[in-house]
């Protein structure tokens, strides 16, 4: 019960009176409030409202970033491969830049672990040597590569069936060098790649009237433009037929890869030939090392200065000695270094002579071996026989027609 205060005394409030005033003072209250926070007693802060944007964002984004991120990935392990790739290579160059110097570039790893360099660095391109067949490889090559062959008008008829083979397994980058104009306008007129060289007096003469072996000495001359502008050869002789795509079957870690003349394991990879003299009695038994020879008919090459080396050497040796192109082709690869000569500093490698085969290993062997039929050679090589177009034609009804007695009547040789 509320009472007057002061001097004099008064009435109290009844409960309705009590409820207008109050309601009376919230209003007020309220007005005031409304007048001086227009935004409200408990408005969020920025960092809040920002904080719920950035959370109604992320979950939009956050697909977006995740691709992002993979190609960023992406880029970084090509980036890295790359320099992996260019380590290598520097290594290799350092290497070099220091043979014959007295110091050491490396320390030994643990015993088991230690590995030379493999494979020497490519040269660096150089298009002022032939800008015009710069064009064309550039054009015809994959990956750098090619298949390149050498052909006169002596040999059209194994021409086509060389290029005929090749166009039927799908191989685009092969290039016919013409030796002749009858060739380029033949090439020319059957859609086959062909590159006609500028005149040479030197080369023009070999290349008009030349046999086969004449013929095929100019291909080292030839070739040393490719490997300046810096592609890799795979060098083919027309007696070949094509059954697979001979770049799917390549190693790529040596200067020089070539098919072997060998017709088996033993003589195409190596052996230990042991000459008997008895008259050295208790030293009668001389050890001695052998492999049959490299084809240089069918060779893979890789834009190296040791490849281009061999290229020089051969060519100068022919061009003053007269002598067969594969075997001065194989004593620089093989013979070494002694006192008044320095050997050729190439690394090698021997094709698998059951998918590069020549001649010998098919007619010899495999015909008559009820499995090896069943194989699919890369190649076949008609370099062991001399009546080759006959043969090619022969192999092509073999592998590709199915025929299994396309063979038999061929002899084991020439005879």
């Amino acid at each position: 019960m509320l009472r007057g205060g002061g001097g004099g005394g008064g009435k109290p409030l009844s409960r309705g009176s009590r409820i207008a005033v109050a309601v009376a003072v919230g209003v007020a209250l309220g007005c005031v409030c409304a007048f001086l926070y227009p935004d409200g007693l408990f408005r969020p802060s920025a960092s809040a409202l920002q904080w719920s944007s950035h959370v109604d964002s992320t979950a939009c984004e956050s697909s977006g970033r995740v691709t992002n991120l993979k190609s960023q990935l992406a880029s970084l392990e090509r980036k890295n491969a790359e320099l992996r790739r260019q380590i290598n290579e520097l290594s290799m160059k350092l290497q070099l830049a220091g043979q014959g110097k007295d110091e050491t570039l490396y320390k030994a790893g643990p015993f088991g672990t230690v590995k030379a360099l493999r494979t020497n660095p490519t040269v660096i391109p150089d298009e002022s040597v032939n800008p015009r067949l710069a064009k064309i490889l550039e054009e015809v090559a994959v990956k750098k590569e090619l298949i390149v062959a050498l052909a006169n008008s002596n040999v059209r008829g194994m021409l086509e069936v060389w290029f005929s083979n090749i166009k039927r397994v799908g191989i685009p980058n092969f290039l016919v060098v013409a030796l002749d104009d009858n060739i380029e306008s033949f090439c020319k007129s059957k859609g086959v790649p062909v590159y006609r060289r500028d005149p040479d007096e030197g080369i023009d003469n070999i290349a008009k009237t030349g046999g086969n072996h004449a013929v095929s000495g100019l291909k080292f001359r030839v070739l040393r433009e490719f490997l300046q502008l810096g592609y890799s050869i795979l060098l083919s002789d027309i007696d070949i037929i094509f059954l697979r795509n001979p770049f799917d079957h390549l190693y790529r870690d040596s200067d020089v890869e070539s098919m072997s003349d060998g017709h088996n394991n033993m003589t195409a990879y190596g052996f230990n030939d042991v000459f008997d003299e008895p008259s050295m009695g208790w030293a009668r038994y001389a050890h001695t090392m052998r492999i049959w020879v490299y084809n240089s008919g069918f060779f893979y090459i890789r834009p190296t200065i040791p490849s281009i080396e061999l290229l020089d050497r051969v060519s100068d040796r022919l061009a003053h000695e007269k002598a067969w192109d594969q075997a001065v082709f194989n004593e620089e690869l093989f013979i070494p270094s002694r006192p008044g000569y320095e050997g050729l500093h190439a690394s090698r490698r021997t094709m698998d002579i059951y998918l590069f085969m020549n001649s010998k290993v098919l007619f010899k062997t495999v015909r008559k071996d009820a499995q090896l039929k069943k194989l699919k050679p890369v190649i076949v090589h008609l370099n062991y026989h001399p009546d080759k177009l006959d043969r090619m034609k022969a192999v092509v009804e073999f592998y590709v027609n199915r025929k299994q007695d396309a063979l038999q009547r061929f002899p084991d040789g020439s005879e």
